[in-house]
């Protein structure tokens, strides 16, 4: 079983050995191995049993960095690394032959961030090489977002989960890269559209692939619990389900429903608060899918600030894979 702590140096050793370590960013907990080894990507993959055609983001400890494993750099995303790193956002770059192929997926553009956590960056500064760096859980399910969420599904198979505490984001990183002069949004996460629009203007949201993405996080199913999970009005979900007998789950964005048992219900944001409902979203998810609810109902939030890309993680929770 994985040992928890909070020591950057056993961390740092397990990575030098070409072994995985958990950990804590500011949006997720991430899966790391030495981005230019190709057996620790190789790893990466298997753990998660994620699809290698599913490209990773690499993390490095500062923009200065970026130039080792990066082309170009174009001046619009540079303006954005500038204003927002460290912090919940990763770029789509031109790549130099020195990042192996298993991290992009072979595509020619990989996916660099500078997460915001004081001992990963601190991890990252120890290390003469970068970390890949996927969310540590297996493929598809929901995201971690403490050190005990990777503990119970991957402790067993990795040596050290570094113990950054809860994440303060809760989202994953929103992705933005270029197509000729136009900015594009790859994946809605912790930075608000808003923000990015206003250094860099107009963007065009491209943030899903069936089967073919051209960065991280991109699968139209993805983030989702194991238990059937509904979207839908909840003031005639939830009566209506509780009449039939079912045992439900409730995540609402605001709203307490008297009838149903505290264990299994979780509200986002009392106040209605965005950024608190992002914080919380990942660990409602995770704990309606561990009580004794046997399907769980959602609801939408405002399509405002964060509320897109919550939104977003809902609508993937929701979508059945194709068997």
């Amino acid at each position: 079983m994985a040992e928890v702590g909070i020591d950057i140096e056993r961390a740092a050793a397990f990575l030098r050995k070409g072994q995985l370590v958990a950990i804590p960013t500011e949006t997720v907990y991430g899966l790391a191995g030495n981005a230019l080894d190709v057996k620790a990507v190789s790893s990466i993959f298997q753990t998660k049993n994620r699809p290698s055609f599913d490209p990773l983001i690499l993390h490095v400890a500062s923009l200065e960095q970026v130039s080792l494993f990066v082309s170009e750099f174009p001046e619009k995303l540079k303006q954005l690394a500038e204003a927002f790193w460290p912090g919940p956002l990763t770029l789509l770059l031109p790549r130099k032959s020195i990042v192996p192929d298993l991290v992009t997926s072979g595509l020619d553009r990989v996916a660099v961030r500078v997460p915001n956590h004081p001992l990963t960056l601190e991890l990252l500064a120890q290390l003469d090489f970068p970390l890949a760096a996927p969310s540590a859980n297996p493929f598809g399910y929901i995201s971690p977002t403490q050190a005990a969420h990777v503990a119970a599904q991957l402790g067993a198979q990795i040596p050290f989960i570094l113990d950054g505490g809860a994440c303060a984001v809760g989202l994953e990183s929103t992705i933005v890269g270029m197509e000729g002069e136009q900015v594009i949004i790859y994946r809605l996460g912790g930075l608000e559209l808003s923000k990015i629009e206003s250094l860099v203007g107009t963007l065009t949201v491209q943030a899903y692939s069936t089967s073919n993405p051209s960065a991280p996080g991109q699968l139209a199913s993805h983030y989702a619990p194991r238990k059937p999970f509904i979207l839908g009005n909840l003031a005639e979900l939830v009566p209506q389900l509780f009449q039939q007998g079912k045992k439900v789950g409730v995540l609402s964005f605001c709203t307490h429903f008297p009838a149903i048992p505290a264990d299994c219900q979780v509200v986002l944001s009392a106040s209605q608060d965005l950024t608190e409902a992002a914080q919380h979203l990942f660990m409602a998810m995770r704990l309606l899918d561990e009580s004794e609810a046997e399907l769980i109902v959602a609801e939408f939030v405002p399509e405002t600030g964060l509320g897109r890309a919550i939104n977003d993680r809902l609508k993937r929770a929701a979508t059945q894979p194709i068997h």
